[in-house]
């Protein structure tokens, strides 16, 4: 088996050299690749990657969009798991080994990482409200229980990823896919993370992010499902480490 944790990255200079380092040190048992997707950074970001030594980079000419960065990475990644990793470090890399445990113990097809279910320090209020908001109706359109649909550490199984066409290219990525895998009766399970508000840099994300989330979780509702339109979504509380 192997791992394939995938990071978009837009302006991180201040901290892309210390998640991709605190990537390479987690402890998994198998294989893995990291692989940092610049999305057409203006900073210093690709140039520190690039110094890096067993790390792929790929460059986006120009700002994308996280959607399509993390499109971008998932058609490159040559694991059987797929992690996407915000490069900001407000979610640890060290607690990626909870979230893929029950990828390879086959219980779950996606596991997602809920800073409801564990802590989130330093979220702004309107943040906090953004995103309750957003997981409320998540869970009443699509009957699934989901705590944090906007979470920035998720995993999944790369068949299941293959069969969900993405469109979206910016932060609407995280309500596309999670609607779509929940139409698909894809199994998803959240395990509970530690996530800290930024130390440096600038967050991106806005309320017109949310107003746009929470459109793509309204019109996907009444797509065609590609599967039985039946959804399953557990809470776990599973170890920290991959045995």
């Amino acid at each position: 088996m192997r791992a394939s944790i995938i990071v978009p990255c837009y302006n991180e200079e201040e901290t892309i050299a210390t998640t991709v380092e605190k990537l390479k040190g987690i402890n998994i048992d198998c294989e893995k690749e990291i692989l940092v997707v610049d999305d057409g950074s203006t900073d210093n970001s690709a140039n520190i990657v690039e110094k890096i030594k067993g790390v792929k980079l790929v460059r986006h000419n120009k700002n994308m969009g996280k959607g399509s960065a993390v499109k971008t990475g998932v058609k490159l990644a040559t694991g059987d798991v797929i992690v996407i990793q915000d490069a900001d470090l407000e979610y640890l890399p060290e607690e990626i080994p909870r979230l893929i445990k029950p990828l390879f113990e086959k219980k779950a097809d996606v596991v997602y990482g809920s800073r409801f279910l564990g802590s989130h320090k330093g979220m702004s209020a309107s943040h906090f409200l953004g995103n309750k908001i957003l997981s409320i109706v998540t869970r009443i359109l699509y009957k699934a229980d989901v705590t944090d649909v906007m979470t920035g550490q998720k995993a999944f199984l790369k068949e299941t990823l293959d069969n969900v066409e993405l469109k979206a290219k910016g932060f609407e990525f995280e309500p596309e896919v999670t609607a779509k895998i929940l139409k698909d009766h894809h199994r998803i399970i959240e395990v509970p993370i530690t996530y800290e508000y930024r130390k440096s840099g600038k967050a991106k994300i806005s309320w017109k992010d949310g107003c746009i989330s929470l459109w793509w979780l309204l019109k996907n509702r009444f797509r065609r499902s590609r599967m039985n339109p039946v959804s399953s979504c557990r809470k776990s509380k599973v170890p920290a480490q991959c045995d």
